[in-house]
């Protein structure tokens, strides 16, 4: 079972680091997980929406240009489906069993996805209304995968 994670952008703070590493060591009893990094675009502070688009753009070819054929792309992104976790790892078992065991995610930049990599994705889930950092998003995606396989596996979580 194969899960990769595509991000824009690399952990710069020690904590945030810290807390992905834990989730990857702890993901690697459960899938062989890769984490895919691309780089993010310098915006200016005050960018039209024009010169967001285009630094949107541009990470969304990075990542574009890093996924393989055929591979089942789910993008967190906003204003999608929420989960609550039982459920969220109920389609995680669906989808690895539909996809042959792997399973892709995407975390955009700061300012969001590209279109081209919203139009790309198979589908796309939120963690809820609120704006997170997406040095967060990357960790509470880690979090909510190593939860997902312990309720599948019918091993204890914190609920």
């Amino acid at each position: 079972m194969k899960i990769t994670l595509y991000c824009v952008g690399s952990l710069k703070e020690s904590y945030w680091k810290d807390a992905v590493n834990e989730y990857v060591k702890r993901l690697k009893g459960y899938c062989d997980f890769h984490l895919i990094e691309v780089s993010d675009v310098a915006c200016k502070e005050k960018a039209s929406l024009k010169e967001m688009k285009e630094v949107k753009d541009k990470e969304g070819e990075a990542i574009l240009s890093k996924l393989k054929m055929g591979e089942y792309l789910i993008a967190l992104d906003l204003g999608a489906k929420q989960y609550e976790s039982v459920a969220l790892a109920k389609r995680l078992e669906e989808k690895l069993v539909q996809n042959g065991s792997n399973i892709s995610f995407v975390i955009g930049g700061s300012l969001g996805l590209s279109d081209a990599l919203k139009a790309r994705a198979n589908e796309a889930i939120s963690f809820g209304l609120g704006t997170f950092p997406h040095q967060l998003a990357r960790v509470m995606l880690l979090e909510q995968l190593y939860r997902s396989f312990r309720i599948l596996r019918g091993e204890p979580y914190h609920k």
